[in-house]
């Protein structure tokens, strides 16, 4: 039988980009306030030209297409499922927030798509993708031990910051979890590929998903008793190997980005209309 070869990464590759020399303070800083922007609108004006930017921004990165191509398709599968489900739970819901009725198509089921639906499942989806391009770029172009140095330097305690790292830091060990729980299943006869029918694929994920979970609360249990057996925790400050201060670059942007973040602010609270609708 033929496996399937999963070629992709979720961890920090060190490629000397631009965004690399950003301290990891910086782009936490970008991952946070592009998810405030992302959360206070509906326009899809301003979505898309953040799902423009982000995809640009990961190209800057100067990590492959190829490593986060299936991260993005799969988001996509989701996130489209997902707009499926939310039609199948309440079909009218675009209609109830644009207040106007447009039909489309009668579907099965006594089911009828109307624009304003359609145009309402479309803005939420592209809304929930926006945010994944940025993280990827946080985690690609953030050094774990260098974020939580940073983090201790401004307050955080340096048990949190390090919490962070192992996050972190166990992201790929999780993607390698994945793929070891999927090869097995395969031996087994589960089918993954295209070929397969839709539901079967989904019933062969929810396999790996379960032994995945326990994995990883084995993997965690581990990592906790060798910390203890280390005597992290003992002392009330540490210091970091990776460690790098705020440049003038760094303040710039962060300057930037709480203009930006006000302005999203204030564009929410001065619109009328929950969702702009360029159809009414």
């Amino acid at each position: 039988m033929k496996t399937s070869k999963m070629k992709f990464g979720i961890n920090y590759v060190d490629t000397k980009s631009p965004l690399h020399t950003l301290n990891g303070i910086t782009k936490f800083a970008l991952l946070m306030a592009w998810i405030t922007v992302v959360l206070t609108t509906f326009d899809l004006r301003i979505i898309v030209a953040m799902i423009l930017l982000g995809l640009i921004l990961l190209k800057t990165t100067g990590v492959a297409f190829q490593v986060y191509k299936p991260l993005l398709l799969g988001t996509l599968s989701v996130l489209t499922t997902n707009a499926i489900f939310m039609f199948m739970v309440a079909p009218q819901q675009g209609t109830e927030v644009l207040g106007t009725t447009t039909e489309l198509v009668t579907l099965p089921g006594n089911y009828t798509l109307t624009q304003e639906t359609l145009y309402y499942l479309l803005t939420v989806t592209l809304k929930y993708f926006s945010m994944f391009p940025i993280a990827l770029v946080f985690v690609f172009t953030t050094h774990p031990t260098e974020f939580a140095s940073s983090l201790n330097r401004i307050g955080v305690p340096y048990k949190v910051a390090y919490a962070v790292s192992l996050t972190l830091r166990y992201l790929p060990e999780v993607k390698n979890d994945f793929i070891n729980i999927m090869h097995a299943q395969q031996a087994r006869g589960v089918d993954f590929s295209k070929n397969a029918p839709l539901m079967a694929r989904f019933k062969g994920v929810t396999k790996i998903l379960i032994p995945l979970i326990f994995s990883s609360l084995d993997r965690a249990d581990e990592i906790s008793n060798a910390m203890t057996l280390r005597g992290f925790g003992r002392h009330n400050s540490r210091t970091w190997y990776n460690q790098r201060a705020l440049t003038s670059k760094d303040w710039a942007l962060l300057a930037v980005l709480a203009l930006l973040v006000t302005l999203a602010l204030v564009k929410r609270n001065m619109e009328t209309a929950m969702m702009w609708y360029p159809f009414s």
